[in-house]
């Protein structure tokens, strides 16, 4: 007896390097992790990031948001190691693999702080900064403006 079953439609494709190109845009490449970083605001922030504090994301002076990029490598190769590479930048240690530094004008990346990552492959995920390592949170909802969070005095 056999038995009539449905199969998903396949398609192959050749995919050459130069057809993904300008796809990715400016910015990054088919092989990055991207970063933005959500300052904790709320006067309590240094004992973790809780739903209901606001953030503000980190921009240039201009107002666009500062995203910092690393390449796929073994030094980046997951979304907790962008993340900490993220947190070296915010601590104006290093670049990111673009040469872009942390903005004098904003305060350091500290502990209640969020880190949103985007892989190579287009996963999002939201990362707490604990007082050791990273620990996932929810997309979060309360964003407000960078008022308050740069540092005047450094101008």
């Amino acid at each position: 007896m056999t038995t009539a079953a449905t199969r998903p439609y396949t398609v192959t494709a050749r995919i050459n390097e130069a057809d993904t190109a300008p796809t990715t845009g400016p910015d990054t490449g088919p092989d990055t992790y991207t970063a933005t970083v959500y300052l904790n605001t709320h006067p309590d922030n240094f004992h973790g990031y809780q739903p209901h504090h606001p953030l503000a994301a980190a921009t240039h002076p201009d107002g666009t948001p500062l995203r910092l990029v690393f390449h796929a490598s073994t030094r980046i190769h997951n979304h907790e190691a962008a993340a900490s590479a993220t947190f070296t930048v915010g601590n104006r240690v290093q670049a990111d693999d673009h040469g872009q530094t942390w903005p004098d004008d904003i305060r350091s990346v500290s502990v209640g702080d969020v880190i949103k990552i985007t892989t190579p492959d287009h996963w999002i995920i939201h990362l707490q900064l604990d007082p050791v390592g990273f620990t996932p949170v929810p997309e979060p909802t309360d964003l407000t403006a960078l008022t308050g969070t740069r540092n005047t005095s450094r101008r």
